[in-house]
């Protein structure tokens, strides 16, 4: 794709509806290539590739999440107007989830169509305290947090040169989130799918639940196996429940 910020790891472009992926906190597109692959082929899934990783390492990182949305915002909005009429979702993951959610706010406040769902995952809803909020970590804590949360390959933490390379967008993304507050307003009219692992030390499935005040549509929540990175080990449950998800609201539509 000619765009800095979405990716695209399927060889063919499907003509269903859009999936727009949004990573966690210190992640990068890449991460969504399992889930691209596990779709039905005619599902077209991007992935957004935050500045300070991979592609982007000599873009400094945002440290707040408001302007991140405007981007990818502003980004989705020329994506959406080259093909009006195709229905688009988006899918994220911890600190994702939030991004997805802001970003689908903002889409609809300047009158962009409306998604036909939000899959939102590994995250309470924006009043949620998670233990991330407040006073930006410093490095040995997001170091701590990321051994407790696990998902990341644990010997990268203990190598002094990758985390030279890594740390400086894990600290990004968590001052980030801690930073971010819920500025209020209505629920979205927008279907909600929230997906948890039944084992996440970072927020309970009660938690988890509490998507369902921010949007007037249909809400459903999907408990999978696993802790905080349970889409790893149950990526085709995952995939089922996002082709479930649209299709049901292709047949509301």
């Amino acid at each position: 794709m000619n765009s800095r910020w979405l990716r695209r790891f399927t060889a063919t472009t499907g003509d269903g509806p859009l999936l727009v992926c949004f990573p966690h906190a210190g992640g990068s597109a890449a991460g969504y290539v399992p889930l691209a692959r596990a779709l039905p082929a005619e599902f077209d899934v991007v992935s957004v590739q935050y500045p300070g990783r991979q592609d982007r390492y000599a873009e400094a990182p945002f440290t707040t999440l408001a302007p991140l949305v405007e981007a990818v915002a502003g980004e989705l909005a020329h994506e959406l107007a080259r093909v009006p009429e195709r229905p688009y979702a988006l899918f994220g993951h911890s600190m994702g989830a939030l991004v997805a959610f802001e970003t689908a706010r903002l889409l609809v406040q300047n009158g962009l169509p409306v998604p036909q769902r939000l899959f939102l995952s590994g995250r309470g809803g924006p009043l949620c305290r998670t233990g991330d909020e407040g006073e930006p970590w410093d490095d040995a804590d997001v170091l701590a947090d990321l051994h407790r949360l696990g998902g990341t390959d644990q010997t990268m933490l203990d190598d002094p040169d990758l985390l030279e390379m890594v740390l400086p967008a894990l600290r990004a993304d968590y001052r980030a989130v801690a930073t971010y507050e819920w500025t209020g307003g209505e629920p979205l009219a927008v279907p909600v799918t929230t997906l948890i692992g039944d084992q996440d030390p970072m927020v309970t499935v009660q938690e988890a639940r509490t998507w369902g005040e921010f949007t007037r549509g249909d809400f459903g929540l999907k408990v999978f196996p696993g802790g905080h990175f349970y889409l790893t080990d149950q990526i085709g449950e995952v995939a089922a429940t996002v082709r479930e998800g649209l299709l049901a609201g292709a047949v509301a539509s």
